[in-house]
């Protein structure tokens, strides 16, 4: 039996059936492109019957997308399966995804057609699309819930037809992984012809069970997965390939099976469908979560700075993730707090650690995650560091392009400045304004802006990160002006940097 699993990605297709997702070609291009990349060997860019937006997403990633096999999804019908073999003319290898649904439910008040008008149709539309793609995939839709006998029966006259792929859905995601295992077990045993055809399954997470669904469907023969990027798709999405793939490379000694996929290019692919597809990926999301190498516990933490192994099944290297993340919260240890004060240049006497740990502590009961800002103003609080920049005035005014100019004054240890730059709106000129003020090489890497209370008047919440040498410093800034929050918070980040920076030096020369 090959012992290799192949990958079948449908995010350009299943994927975007996710509600709110609309992808242009220019941008279906660019997922593909990153796709191959990370190495998959089939990509299902769309459904050309589906319209005309869908006909030229599938030519043109058929025509500029090279190193797999490009697909196009058609329903068994003529005019589905020319308007395919139309759109990927071009492909340096074609794939049709040709299905049908095979359930009695389905037949019945879908199709409205009996058992045996489906496996006429079946054998009419392979024999129309022999010879026009590399190679066929049949689907028999909501196989799950298809009598095992009737679906070996249509696998069988998939096969005789041509059908090299034989994809058995878990449309809705009902299976559960002993179920779905038998299931891929009995085909396989009852399917004439099935040494000629490679079993696939495409599982969905309704009951948040499609990844161990995949995995008992390998272990039982399947030998392509269907899947996408971060588990986009219908109602609660597909299996995700980072979890198939990584579930498989990491307990490679219960699944033994090799695996061509570049790991270390989930984190980037995935950022990228997620920035594009406009769904953001759950903190908590397995493998590519912001949080998926993340600390906070005290007892974990502990562990992990001594070997990362005891908390870890997995390096974020392997993925492609920037690296372990202590959180300094309330649940953190003061092994993790003084650990994290080294890291930030502090080398501390034992007995002003134990005090400034119990300030932590303190502080951490009030807030959800401490900040190093906020461990600079702890350890600040105690050296009367003031801050280094203050606005004294901020004005903004708009033009008729809607272009505008913003001015602002500050504080400076060396005087009042001034300085005024022009942006596409208050916020964005205030920004540019104030980097052009402090002059300082640090780069802005996320801004947001929230409601902290209700009605008209509410306070708006402004939360600024920037990058300076590597390292991450975050601002707040909270007003009923969401400009002037915004200004504020980029300030207070600018102010993070200026103390690093004086405390740094201030211990350096300590320990000179």
């Amino acid at each position: 039996m090959d012992n290799r699993i192949y990958f079948f990605d449908t995010t350009l297709r299943d994927g975007e059936q996710t509600p709110g997702v609309s992808l242009q070609t220019p941008e279906k291009v660019e997922i593909a492109q990153a796709l191959v990349r990370l190495g998959l060997d089939v990509i299902e860019a769309g459904f050309p019957a589906a319209s005309e937006g869908d006909f030229e997403a599938v030519s043109t990633i058929a025509r500029e997308v090279r190193g797999c096999t490009i697909a196009a999804l058609a329903r068994s019908n003529e005019n589905d399966v020319t308007r395919a073999a139309e759109a990927l003319a071009s492909a340096e290898r074609s794939r049709l995804h040709v299905f049908i649904a095979t359930s009695d439910i389905h037949l019945e008040y879908k199709l409205k057609k009996t058992r045996e008008e489906v496996l006429a149709i079946v054998k009419h539309i392979l024999e129309f699309a022999k010879g026009k793609f590399d190679e066929i995939e049949f689907s028999a839709e909501d196989a799950s819930r298809t009598d095992l006998e009737y679906l070996c029966r249509v696998f069988e006259v998939a096969i005789e037809g041509g059908a090299s792929i034989l994809n058995v859905p878990d449309t809705v995601g009902y299976m559960t992984p002993e179920e779905f295992g038998n299931r891929i077990r009995y085909i396989k045993e009852h399917t004439k012809g099935i040494e000629k055809a490679i079993i696939s399954v495409h599982c969905h997470n309704d009951l948040g069970l499609a990844n161990a669904n995949t995995l008992a469907a390998i272990e039982a023969g399947a030998r392509q997965v269907e899947c996408t990027m971060n588990g986009l798709g219908e109602r609660a999405g597909n299996v995700a390939i980072e979890e198939v793939v990584m579930a498989v490379k990491t307990r490679h000694d219960h699944y033994p099976f090799d695996v061509h996929i570049n790991t270390p290019l989930f984190t980037r692919t995935s950022k990228l469908v997620s920035k594009l597809c406009g769904v953001a990926v759950s903190p908590n999301k397995a493998i590519v979560g912001a949080n998926a190498f993340a600390h906070e516990s005290g007892i974990h933490q502990h562990g992990m700075l001594n070997n990362p192994t005891t908390y870890e099944i997995m390096t974020p290297a392997s993925v492609g993730a920037e690296k372990t993340s202590i959180v300094l919260g309330k649940h953190s240890g003061r092994h993790a707090f003084e650990d994290h004060l080294v890291n930030l240049g502090f080398q501390l006497e034992e007995e002003r650690v134990n005090e400034l740990f119990v300030q932590f502590k303190a502080l951490a009961d009030k807030k959800k995650q401490v900040y190093d800002e906020d461990i600079y103003a702890l350890v600040m609080d105690t050296m009367h560091h003031e801050q280094a920049f203050h606005v004294v005035q901020h004005d903004y005014h708009s033009d008729q392009n809607g272009y505008v100019l913003a001015s602002i004054r500050v504080l400076t240890p060396n005087g009042e400045r001034m300085d005024a730059a022009v942006g596409d709106g208050p916020v964005d000129a205030s920004f540019r304004a104030i980097e052009r003020l402090v002059n300082t090489p640090f780069v802005l890497e996320d801004f947001q802006i929230r409601s902290v209370t209700v009605g008209k008047d509410a306070l708006g919440e402004a939360v600024v990160k920037v990058n300076y040498n590597g390292r991450r410093f975050q601002g707040r800034g909270v007003s009923t002006d969401i400009v002037k929050s915004s200004v504020n918070a980029y300030i207070n980040a600018v102010n993070a940097i200026y103390l690093a920076k004086e405390l740094e030096q201030e211990f350096g020369n300590q320990e000179g």
